[in-house]
């Protein structure tokens, strides 16, 4: 045979994986539940996961979907929102000070009341940077599976319970305007365009290790072509809806082969974690909804601490404004990785190796 067709099993464990994801997607959506498409597929993959299925999501299939999340993020830029960059400096360093007291105060949580040693516990106190966190782990010798656990609980608390919170406050309604019209050159023209442009862009950005490079290159791409003017149209509906639920899976599927006895037996830490990382956040996020005009959403989603790809994704399934969420995300990545691998070195020097283990 000329070409040799893909192992059927892995064929449909991906289809199983996706199939799981979009029936608690509709079930969200038909909820009437904020976020659906997005909080819907993580929970249906992630129980997935625990109940022994064997779910998987391709790595190349999430990154041609993050592309795609960011062509649509970028697509409600407009020259108004660009402007506005001009009023966030104070939110910004308000937005780095709640980073690292996020890490202090979730860090010494973590090792006062579980008995995690100072390498783990920053490790598991990072909000967002997991690939750094995972990469300085295995080089200091931290507890790579409490911290994968607590990082990932993070992730899936806030994709399911940020939305919903604010939807109980009567906090989420749409900041910026989504639909677009055609222009001059047909439709379909300028969805090409835009494909291409936003393409090149992420992988220009991702080639240069930019932080959340494809996300953030394809949505500078859409927001340069949409922000000047010169195209109007938007990729249909059903494209960006199936994107949403493929990444939902994609954070589900960081489950797979994890039991539900060994995730009860980091739970305590993972949802304590959680808390007082979110109270530091809600301070922060009080204060500057108190001093400025910006929508309370629009400062949630900006300020709480997890990845920055995941927090874009419900970014846009909540309306928000792509440009201030990414701006805040994408400081507050740069202040963690620096912090972190500061913390790191400094702790695995001062410590032997023997206290570089999990204490319990």
């Amino acid at each position: 045979m000329l070409f040799a067709l893909p192992p059927r099993r892995p064929l449909l464990e991906i289809a199983e994986t996706l199939a799981i994801a979009l029936a608690g997607a509709l079930a969200f959506a038909l909820l009437g539940l904020p976020a659906g498409l997005v909080s819907g597929s993580v929970l249906a993959v992630t129980t997935a996961a625990l109940l022994g299925r064997p779910v998987k999501v391709p790595l190349a299939f999430a990154r041609v979907c993050y592309v795609v999340v960011g062509i649509l993020l970028g697509s409600v830029v407009t020259p108004e929102t660009l402007r506005g960059v001009t009023t966030w400096p104070a939110s910004i360093g308000l937005l780095i000070l709640a980073s690292l007291s996020m890490m202090s105060a979730t860090s010494l949580y973590l090792r006062v009341v579980h008995r995690w040693d100072p390498l783990s516990a920053l490790m598991g106190a990072s909000p967002g940077s997991l690939a750094q966190v995972i990469a300085l782990s295995t080089e200091f010798g931290g507890d790579l599976r409490a911290i994968a656990i607590v990082q990932t609980v993070r992730i899936l608390l806030l994709v399911i319970g940020l939305p919903n919170g604010l939807a109980l406050f009567g906090l989420v309604v749409p900041a910026v305007a989504a639909a677009r019209g055609p222009a001059g050159i047909s439709v379909l023209g300028e969805m090409i365009l835009l494909a291409v442009v936003a393409s090149v862009f992420a992988v220009a950005f991702l080639r240069l290790r930019f932080p959340g490079g494809l996300i953030f290159g394809a949505m500078t791409g859409s927001a340069i072509l949409h922000g000047t003017g010169f195209i109007h149209a938007v990729l249909p509906w059903w494209i960006g809806s199936s994107a949403v639920v493929v990444l939902g899976a994609f954070v589900g599927s960081r489950f797979a082969n994890t039991t539900f006895r060994v995730l009860l037996s980091f739970l305590g830490a993972a949802f304590g974690s959680f808390a007082v990382s979110m109270a530091v956040a809600t301070f922060f996020v009080l204060l500057v909804a108190h001093f400025f005009g910006f929508p309370i959403a629009n400062i949630a989603i900006a300020f709480a601490p997890g990845a920055q790809d995941t927090m874009m994704v419900l970014a846009l399934a909540l309306h928000l404004d792509p440009v201030y969420v990414g701006a805040h995300h994408l400081v507050r990545f740069l202040v963690v990785t620096f912090a972190v691998a500061f913390g790191a070195r400094r702790i695995a020097k001062d410590l032997p190796p023997r206290d570089r283990k999990l204490h319990g």
